[in-house]
């Protein structure tokens, strides 16, 4: 799926997206188009809203259904080695991306995936399977095998919100995903990817990672945060 996380926005999330990659054969086409106002930002966009679609569904997950949702009051917690995010769904308006994370989540598939694209005072972008290998050329190229339909909102790119990335396909995120620095620089964001939580503890969390630049075709080197592991509990598990 081209390298997820926003189209013009939109992981662009954030602002405008895409970005064309090589190592050993594996090439990346298509940028996504940003709405972003300035160069930087546009260049931020584009590396972390585009996805590529590449794999085939997992032998043991299928696409999600509405029933994927359950309580609909569930939390999401991604634990870090900085220390947890805590995230709240909106499932009134993103029904299928909601019930799409909470799927993957359950089955263990974001575990031990990174934040593998960080640009700072923009976005942290993570969800790709591929994040998982020794190879960190192919990160953001990956995903469950399916996609979900664009679930576009009035809910505003603020700082904390969690977002799909997508390719240019409106249609075309899985399961990479992104939350906001900064509402300067993702407010183009709006309308263009699906909003489909809010980060509701552990913003220091998400700013400590987000400090922490970080660019696969750059410095692919340099250790991407890891996700221990993302699950869906109720909130009185983690005083809420």
């Amino acid at each position: 799926m081209n390298r997820l996380l926003l189209f013009v926005l939109c992981f662009g999330l954030l602002g405008a997206v895409a970005c064309k990659e090589s190592k050993e054969g594996t090439n990346q086409k298509t940028k996504v188009k940003k709405m972003e106002t300035s160069r930087e930002e546009k260049a931020a966009a584009s590396e972390t809203t585009s996805v590529e679609k590449s794999g085939k569904p997992s032998a043991k997950l299928t696409p999600p259904t509405l029933d994927d949702v359950g309580d609909p009051d569930e939390l999401a917690v991604i634990s870090t080695e900085y220390g947890d995010i805590v995230l709240k769904f909106f499932t009134d308006v993103a029904p299928m991306h909601v019930a799409n994370f909470k799927k993957l989540a359950r089955a263990g598939f974001y575990d031990g995936t990174t934040f593998h694209r960080v640009i700072p005072g923009f976005v942290i972008q993570g969800g790709d399977p591929n994040s998982k290998d020794d190879d960190p050329y192919n990160d953001g190229m990956g995903g469950p095998g399916w996609t979900v339909k664009a679930e576009f909102n009035q809910i505003k790119h603020d700082k904390g919100i969690l977002s799909m990335a997508r390719s240019r396909d409106p249609n075309s995120a899985g399961s990479q995903f992104f939350i906001c620095l900064s509402r300067e620089r993702t407010r183009n964001l709006d309308n263009q990817y699906t909003v489909f939580g809010q980060t509701v503890k552990g913003i220091d969390v998400v700013e400590k990672i987000g400090s922490i630049e970080r660019d696969p075709r750059k410095n692919a080197k340099d250790p991407a945060v890891v996700m221990k592991s993302v699950r869906i509990v109720k909130p009185t598990e983690v005083g809420l």
